[in-house]
């Protein structure tokens, strides 16, 4: 089922001229539904309105806020992912904006499943930067070209993920999720200065932001990754060498579960 503004259907069309389909000019923000409710909804509207304010884009939230929540009504009080999209709207040819715009909102449910929740994964570091003076480093926007192009150059070198440095050669985070690393005993996550999306399962954690290099995560005593839909990932390998086991992504895991339970009254990995 999706909602596209202001509908409930089992289908829907978006405008040929709609920006976010031809320039990327939109947002998005991935959202899990455990028990029917979507959890930390309030940290990903958040997330979205300072994306907005950036790209000086004009929506209402209460119709989006509707929208995400008539489409976790359909899952009958079960899980499942939300994507709630957020485009400039139609406009002329060009890259200036209209000067009224008609923002399209849009919001696509799917199944959720537990399956890749704390299972390990393996990082390839991939010669793209993530671009830390950019201040989209900081949103969600639907521009992901380089994302792909990170994941495929690390699909290709037999690795679940990529592991992204910034300009500066300084660890960022992965494709698909933020990073953590576990050094003589304290929790630690690269800085949002180093190009890091402000994850909101990364919000969850009591991390001290610090710049890391490549080889912090090789002498580290344990790397994980968060996201909104996998939750915690501990990483195995990182180009093809093993790194440290430990209990931390367990103990992180345990956290966010703690965070589902008392927001959504469920279990979900129960």
């Amino acid at each position: 089922m999706i909602w596209l503004n202001g509908r409930l259907r089992a289908g829907g069309t978006v405008d040929v001229a709609d920006r976010g389909l031809l320039l990327a000019d939109g947002l998005f923000e991935t959202i899990a539904v455990f028990g029917g409710r979507p959890f930390r909804l309030a940290d990903h509207l958040a997330r979205l309105d300072r994306g907005a304010a950036l790209l000086g884009l004009s929506f209402d939230r209460d119709r989006l806020a509707a929208g995400i929540a008539a489409l976790a009504a359909t899952l009958g009080g079960g899980h499942g992912a939300l994507r709630a999209t957020v485009t400039r709207g139609p406009g002329p040819r060009g890259l200036l904006p209209p000067d009224q715009p008609q923002p399209t909102l849009l919001v696509t449910a799917a199944p959720w499943s537990r399956q890749p929740v704390g299972a390990a994964i393996s990082l390839a570091t991939v010669t793209l930067r993530r671009n830390d003076r950019s201040p989209l480093a900081q949103v969600k926007s639907l521009a992901a070209l380089e994302q792909i192009l990170a994941l495929g150059e690390a699909r290709k070198a037999g690795a679940d993920d990529a592991l992204l440095l910034n300009t500066a050669g300084r660890v960022a985070c992965t494709a698909m999720a933020n990073l953590f690393v576990v050094i003589d005993g304290l929790l630690v996550t690269p800085p949002l200065a180093d190009g890091v999306l402000p994850g909101v399962m990364r919000g969850l954690l009591d991390a001290t932001e610090r710049s890391l290099l490549p080889a912090d995560l090789a002498r580290a005593d344990a790397v994980f990754a968060t996201n909104s839909l996998r939750l915690v990932m501990p990483v195995g390998r990182l180009d093809g060498r093993p790194l440290a086991g430990g209990g931390q992504a367990a103990a992180a895991l345990a956290v966010i579960r703690q965070a589902i339970q008392a927001e959504c009254g469920c279990d979900p990995l129960a």
